[in-house]
């Protein structure tokens, strides 16, 4: 008789560890009327798509980390004036981040996101601003926002100056080909493009890529009621804890042959 063959368990990964939750809803969402709270993790995020294996969990950027970063890049400062730019959030889930960004003067706001369920629900998110703008008079001019349901590495990049932003959606095997990617189309556009990184987990891979160049590394904290609702949220996940803040990183496609 043959020896019986043991097949090893795949060691788990941090985000093998995440469950899927709906509640508590953020003060943003019982604000605004929105759906952007809850935690979705990789396993309910399975498309079929080759990339379902390093896709990392649906969680929404804290709005005061995505204000603080966006404030902290305007300082490095951008080299075109920030109605020239647009901004392109790569996994951008159920869209909170587009709706923030939108309250800034961006030319246009843009949302790719691979997960067909999670799309369709930012899609609802939009309306739902949009009109909430529209119908009140004292409300600020937002951006426009267009939400598609491609994989990032797929998505055309804008002809436009560009800020990406990552809420760490996806791990190295994806964002070493987007970092190849944005080289071949910015190649004879340096300084045109520029990443914003929250939960900054893979800096290493942009560090060693010679066309980027680091602005500013480091940790941004949240308000105290972001803190709060986050602390809330991440106690439904026996093993992880809120720190109240979040390590951030900027970049800016500067090209192989020079370093900012």
């Amino acid at each position: 008789m043959s020896p019986k063959l043991e097949i090893a368990e795949k060691p788990k990964r941090p985000r093998d560890l995440l469950r899927a939750t709906s509640t508590p809803l953020h003060p943003f969402d019982q604000i605004h009327g929105t759906d952007t709270s809850g935690l979705v993790p990789a396993a309910d995020l399975v498309t079929g798509h080759p990339h379902d294996d390093h896709v990392t969990a649906y969680y929404a950027v804290a709005p005061s980390i995505l204000r603080a970063l966006v404030a902290q890049w305007r300082e490095t400062p951008p080299p075109h004036p920030l109605s020239s730019y647009a901004f392109l959030d790569l996994g951008c889930g159920k869209g909170r981040a587009l709706l923030l960004a939108s309250e800034f003067n961006f030319r246009e706001v843009i949302g790719v996101e691979l997960n067909p369920e999670l799309a369709a629900t930012a899609l609802r998110n939009v309306d739902l601003w949009n009109h909430a703008h529209a119908s009140d008079i004292t409300a600020p001019h937002i951006a426009g926002i267009r939400v598609i349901h491609d994989d990032a590495l797929n998505v055309t990049l804008p002809a436009t100056p560009t800020v990406i932003f990552l809420f760490h959606p996806f791990e190295e095997p994806v964002v070493k080909p987007l970092l190849r990617r944005i080289e071949t189309v910015f190649a004879r556009r340096p300084g045109d493009l520029d990443i914003l990184y929250v939960n900054a987990e893979h800096i290493a891979t942009i560090d060693r890529n010679p066309g980027f160049c680091q602005l500013w590394h480091g940790p941004i904290a949240m308000t105290p009621e972001d803190h709060a609702a986050d602390a809330e949220a991440i106690a439904q996940q026996p093993e992880y804890g809120s720190t109240g803040d979040e390590r951030c990183a900027i970049y800016r496609y500067t090209g192989r042959g020079s370093k900012e």
